[in-house]
């Protein structure tokens, strides 16, 4: 069995006293190839540490946006960093970008110009998305929507999915992957049940988003890739699937989304 964790940020400083063993472990773990997600705007920029664990592990890629909470900060400069770093062979999305509703961290005006102004970004160098959409459904939705007229809207993934199966459904008409994360093993979230149930098998992704949101029974801890396994097999329970059938999909699934051979 071979996992994809297809957002994780084990950059981040919580992992700065164990981060080799962390990916020790993930590897043992049958998490294969990961994700690690850079923003130029985050208050300590990482992504030169991020694009260095790209180019020293062959199993890990890069992604790099600026996060709704960061759009304030955005400007020339942040477009050109974008811009550069997109280019690198390692870089596979643009996010994670979006909307976040719940924070308010950038006025959300603020953060509508500047989602739009990387899924322009996305279209001219023809690069699939990765988005954040907190508690702004709606006003994510209409966007892409809108977008979608004009032939404008690029492909992604819906990071971190935590929206009703309703919202999943116009997301997958759009043409967006899934992604599930830790979240899905939390009892009060019944409607990603039915999300997990319900999307097409070829249209599902998983991630952990670490260092936050562990599954349970690890809920409270820091996240770590490995802990994916947990996800994963709360994920084949709901859907009622052989997990290697299941693992096999997803890995199709992430190297599809991302652009990568399998």
């Amino acid at each position: 069995m071979r996992l994809f964790d297809t957002h994780c940020h084990i950059a981040d400083p919580k992992f700065d006293e164990d981060r080799d063993a962390v990916i020790q472990r993930f590897l043992d773990a049958g998490v294969r190839r990961a994700l690690v997600v850079a923003d130029p705007r985050e208050e300590i920029p990482n992504q030169a540490q991020v694009f260095d664990l790209a180019e020293r592990y062959d199993f890990l890629y890069a992604a790099i946006g600026v996060h709704p909470h960061n759009a304030s900060g955005w400007d020339a400069d942040a477009e050109a960093t974008l811009r550069r770093y997109l280019a690198h062979p390692k870089c596979r999305l643009l996010g994670e970008i979006g909307l976040d509703y719940h924070y308010d961290l950038s006025p959300r005006d603020v953060q509508r110009r500047v989602f739009d102004l990387q899924l322009d970004l996305a279209c001219a160098l023809d690069m699939p998305v990765q988005l954040h959409i907190r508690e702004a459904h709606g006003d994510c939705m209409d966007m892409l929507r809108a977008r979608a007229r004009t032939g404008k809207a690029p492909a992604g993934i819906m990071h971190c999915y935590t929206g009703s199966w309703e919202a999943a459904k116009v997301y997958l008409d759009l043409g967006f992957y899934i992604s599930l994360s830790g979240a899905l093993t939390f009892k009060n979230a019944p409607k990603l049940r039915e999300v997990a149930q319900n999307t097409p098998a070829d249209r599902l992704l998983i991630e952990t988003d670490c260092p936050y949101m562990a599954p349970v029974p690890l809920r409270g801890r820091r996240n770590e890739p490995s802990f994916i396994v947990h996800t994963f097999q709360k994920l084949a329970e709901f859907r009622n699937e052989d997990p290697e059938v299941l693992s096999e999909q997803l890995w199709q699934n992430a190297h599809a989304a991302l652009r990568l051979e399998a």
